[in-house]
């Protein structure tokens, strides 16, 4: 009996589970995104999501520890070298599974499993999604009561200028066309003064 037995053995035996799962983790890790069926890849996830855990950590042990799970240099340098760095502040989810129908012959449910920060065009969508803000219901329509307020501060004519201010008005008036007419005769004089040179 199988109480409680959670793995999904695949149809497989232990080895052959275990190299299937170690050669799809290396081709995950050097192409970013494979193609598989979804039984497959929630397999995959649960095997390579702790090895992408421990290439946070770039240590001789560490780097070690994930070869005996791979065995595969350029998968392990690869991880280690661009995928540790891309995702060093992710804390888990690093793989997303994207179902893409059944196969033709069996019928199986068929997905894209792919690490979440290499997928350029998702990336971009969340970036201009973030940009667009969101306007509340009340910002667009008045309440019964703000609307009322509104129209009666409309209809209400313009408060009268307190009489200090408008005296202070006109006096600034008088001064400056006082100014204007001394301007304008000082011009004049000159204009004179200019005409005697000349008649000389």
């Amino acid at each position: 009996m199988r109480h409680g037995d959670k793995q999904n053995n695949l149809g497989r035996t232990s080895s052959h589970r275990e190299a299937m799962l170690a050669n799809m983790a290396s081709s995950l890790i050097k192409h970013k995104r494979i193609s598989t069926t979804v039984a497959k890849a929630k397999a995959l996830r649960k095997y390579v999501e702790p090895l992408i855990t421990k290439a946070k950590e770039d240590t001789t042990h560490s780097r070690r520890v994930v070869f005996s799970y791979l065995s595969d240099k350029e998968a392990v340098t690869e991880l280690f070298r661009n995928v540790a760095q891309k995702i060093g502040d992710r804390p888990g989810g690093y793989t997303r599974i994207l179902k893409t129908g059944t196969r033709l012959g069996d019928s199986a449910e068929m997905c894209m499993i792919e690490l979440v920060d290499f997928n350029e065009a998702m990336i971009a969508a969340k970036g201009e999604k973030a940009k667009a803000t969101r306007r509340s219901r009340r910002s667009t329509k008045k309440s019964g009561e703000e609307a009322v307020v509104a129209a009666s501060a409309e209809k209400k004519p313009a408060a009268k200028a307190p009489k200090k201010k408008v005296e202070e008005a006109k006096a600034e008036q008088v001064v400056e066309e006082a100014h204007d007419q001394e301007v304008e005769g000082s011009t004049e004089n000159e204009v004179a003064e200019e005409n005697a040179e000349e008649t000389k």
